[in-house]
């Protein structure tokens, strides 16, 4: 059985700080980041600010990330920036994947896959387009399985049948957009699973 709780996902997560850098738990310091974005902080010091009020709260909802005291912005900065982006996805994938197979009835049967562009994602002085990204929803539960950055001189057909491949979703009811019912889609032996 997978383990549903978010903290231990986190924890798993490779700290590649040197030892005398690890005044902080990294684990705890990514959940209290993220509670501190979805209560809307939008910097370093936000997120900082917010810790720091609620530090007891934040300890006694969640004793194994406890931290001591709240970490300065800097300290923030620096773990967040450190942590290798795919390792954060499977970390949500596995605590996703675990709260969709932990319900009454079993995994989702319907599994809706949908891509959206990110509003000011682009970059023109890098001369980077907007991100797209598509996210796999289970509708049962509703939950984010997953999401998955389309390649920028890509578009969503190979990036969807990437998604399904890597999360292993067999025997499921999809829902894509028109694009992905071209005939020579369809017909790939890969998609009659």
């Amino acid at each position: 059985m997978l383990s549903v709780d978010l903290e231990s996902c986190l924890a798993a997560i490779p700290d590649r700080r040197r030892a005398e850098g690890k005044m902080y738990s990294q684990g705890g310091v990514i959940l209290f980041s993220i509670i501190a974005m979805l209560s809307g902080a939008r910097s370093y010091r936000q997120i900082h600010a917010l810790i720091d009020r609620r530090l007891a709260l934040l300890n006694a909802a969640f004793p194994t990330a406890a931290l001591r005291r709240a970490p300065a912005y800097t300290s923030v900065r620096g773990i967040l920036q450190r942590i290798d982006p795919d390792e954060l996805e499977r970390a949500f994938r596995r605590h996703a994947e675990a709260l969709d197979r932990s319900g009454g009835a079993g995994p989702s049967r319907f599994i809706a896959i949908d891509g959206k562009t990110l509003r000011q994602s682009f970059d023109a002085f890098h001369d980077r387009k907007a991100v797209h990204v598509l996210s796999a929803f289970a509708v049962d539960h509703q939950i984010i399985l997953a999401h998955e950055v389309v390649e920028e001189k890509s578009n969503e057909i190979p990036a969807v049948q990437t998604l399904i491949a890597t999360l292993g979703l067999t025997g499921r009811v999809f829902t894509l957009d028109a694009m992905h019912c071209q005939k020579n889609i369809r017909d790939c032996p890969r998609h009659r699973q």
